[in-house]
This record gives C-alpha cells, structure tokens and sequence, in this order.
C-alpha cells in the first residue's frame, strides 16, 4: 500500500456543502448524453405519507425506511420511476414499460445525498432491480463520472435538472463481507489482497475519498480454478472534497484494518508495488483512450468550486510533500488539484 499500513481515525465532514451543477458541466453532460428530461424528480419522490424502517433478514436496521404515498400519487410515480428505470437501461426504448412495476421505494436519511432506492419487478417472471434517485451535486456526478473513464467499470447514470438517477451496483457491501466472510476465510485472501491495493491506488490517483468498508463492494466472480474479485465504489460524495490526503487512502480508515492486515500477512512490498504499478499502467491506458473527454471533463472540474478554500490550500500543501514537489502550489481548485495528482501519478512530472 502507499506508506505506512496502519489505520488511523479520520474526521469526515459531517455534511458535505452542495454544490450545484453549472452551465459548463451541464453541457459536458449534455454532449455525452447524460443528460434527458425524466418523467419523475426527486422532488417528487419527497412527497411522501408516512414511512417505516427497514429491516434486513438478520433482523438488523438498514438506516433505510421504506416509504408510501397517496394512491393517486403512487400510481403516477409508479409509471413515470418504470419510465426512468427504462431511460437508464435502454435508451428511448419504452416499449417494455408494461410489464415493469416500481414496488417499493426506500429513502435513506443517512449521509449526504439522502438518497431514494427504487426496486423494479419484471411482473413476467418476477426478477427485480434497483436504481437510485438523488440531489444533482456536481463533485458526485465529477465523481461518477472519473469513475466511468478512469476505473475498469462502465457506470449507467442520468441528470436531469436537479435530479440524479444512478444504477445500482451489485456486489456484497464492502462492511457485510468483512463481518460475515473474512473470520470464515473461505474465499483467496492473496487475491482480495491484491484488488485492494489496486483500489487503493485509483482511489488516491484521482482522489476519491471516505471509502470506509460500507461505501464499497466486493465483486465476486467465478473462474475456472478458482474465483476473481474486483472492489468497486459505490459513493461518490466525496470526490476530491475533503483536505487531509489520508482521506483519498482507504487503507487509513478503521473498519478497513481486516483487510490491511490482510494485505500486510499475504503480500510483500515487493508484490503491493507491483500491483500499484499495475493499476497505473491500467489507468493510464484509460486516460489515452479517453483523452479528449477526459481533458472536457477536467477543463470543467477546473473551473468549478468544489470545495472551501482552506480545504483546497491542505490538501495542495500535503500533496506537495507527498510527491516532494511544489507543483500544486500553482493549483486555484480543486480541479487543478485532481489534474496534476493524474499527471504526476500516472506519467511523467510537467516540465
């Protein structure tokens, strides 16, 4: 991993500001086609009745509460989330929406984008899915979409207005797999190990932060000897928001210590820097491949605020000792910030 393994205690902010999406990124968004006139906001999603919590099959609370409406508003909502649903898996195919039905809606008070969490039922066959509704905030959806170009994963989101529907990203919840599956240690730990550093390493290299264990999930897939792994994130909140450099680091948070000793048992330096060099190699392949969006996404993140100044100033002075620079001194946002971290991460120093 990068530095020293041990984890420390990190203060997160509490409430992240919102920052809202200016013209610039809202034709970026545009040009890309991830942007479209949906038939239900989050606005409308907040006109609810009552709710109740919701619990999961161990008996435990979710910090989800399923909620209900009216039954005219229901019914309307309904028809306009299986409309939604079909925007952001097909396109402007809704010839399936018949047989599509949103039969529940849970809503999360926990964190910063309270966001809604739709389940679709195929009635043909009963199979579901999930997608979720969410405040527009432009560091999510630069997050969203770093993560789109950068990561190995291709990621299906929309924008409308204020509002922000993402897919659902499935996986085993990063907390659920250490609690249940680590102490039973019937899985490769070599192999978890090693995806962990790589995300670790995309994480810092283009300076997504709090990813302690329930904002990521563990990928399982099975090979013809054995199964392969992959962690991807799943909240995007804090793309390059946050001050201290520690916070880019997953391997600094508390409830990732399971996994950073697990790291440390099963793998040499020499192999964590080979992986490292890897991820590297990897993404920087992504960023030639997608170099002209890319640098349209960047030219928008430089020009925006996302982030208070005094959180700005830390982070361009921490990274200035981390890469014994003082390149980032010449940084004015966060953009900057994120831009030169790439560079000096991913190819050789600016001259």
């Amino acid at each position: 991993m990068t530095e020293d393994l041990t984890p420390n205690t990190l203060m997160i902010s509490k409430k992240k500001l919102h920052y809202p999406i200016q013209p610039p990124l809202r034709d970026y968004l545009r040009h890309y086609d991830r942007e479209t006139p949906l038939p239900v906001s989050y606005r409308d999603l907040r006109q609810i009745s009552g709710a109740f919590p919701l619990i999961d099959r161990q008996g435990r609370d979710t910090l989800w509460e399923t909620v209900f409406y009216e039954p005219q508003a229901l019914r309307e909502l309904s028809a306009g989330l299986t409309q939604v649903y079909a925007l952001l898996k097909t396109g402007s195919d809704l010839s399936f929406t018949d047989h599509l039905q949103a039969d529940r809606i849970d809503y999360c008070r926990f964190g910063n984008s309270n966001p809604f969490r739709v389940r679709i039922v195929n009635l043909l066959n009963d199979n579901y899915d999930y997608f979720y509704v969410k405040q527009a905030d432009a560091s999510r959806v630069y997050g969203l979409e770093l993560e789109h170009l950068l990561s190995p994963n291709r990621l299906s989101y929309l924008v409308s207005g204020d509002t922000l529907v993402e897919e659902h990203i499935a996986g085993i919840p990063g907390d659920d797999f250490i609690r249940t599956r680590m102490p039973q240690q019937h899985f490769n730990q070599v192999r978890i190990a090693k995806e962990f550093v790589k995300f670790n390493e995309r994480c810092f290299a283009r300076l997504l932060g709090d990813m302690r264990s329930y904002n990521y999930v563990i990928v399982v897939t099975p090979d013809f000897e054995d199964d392969q792994y992959r962690v991807r994130a799943i909240d995007f909140d804090q793309q390059s928001y946050e001050g201290r450099k520690t916070m880019y680091l997953p391997q600094y948070f508390k409830d990732n210590l399971p996994v950073i000793e697990m790291c440390s048992k099963f793998l040499k330096p020499e192999a964590i820097r080979q992986y490292q060099t890897e991820e590297r190699v990897l993404m920087m392949r992504r960023v030639r491949l997608e170099r002209y969006r890319l640098k349209a996404l960047l030219d928008c993140m430089r020009r925006d605020e996302l982030a208070p100044a005094a959180k700005t100033d830390q982070l361009k002075a921490e990274l200035n000792q981390h890469h014994c620079t003082t390149a980032f001194s010449r940084c004015h946002s966060m953009g900057d910030v994120v831009r030169l971290n790439l560079r000096l991460m991913l190819g050789p120093p600016p001259r």
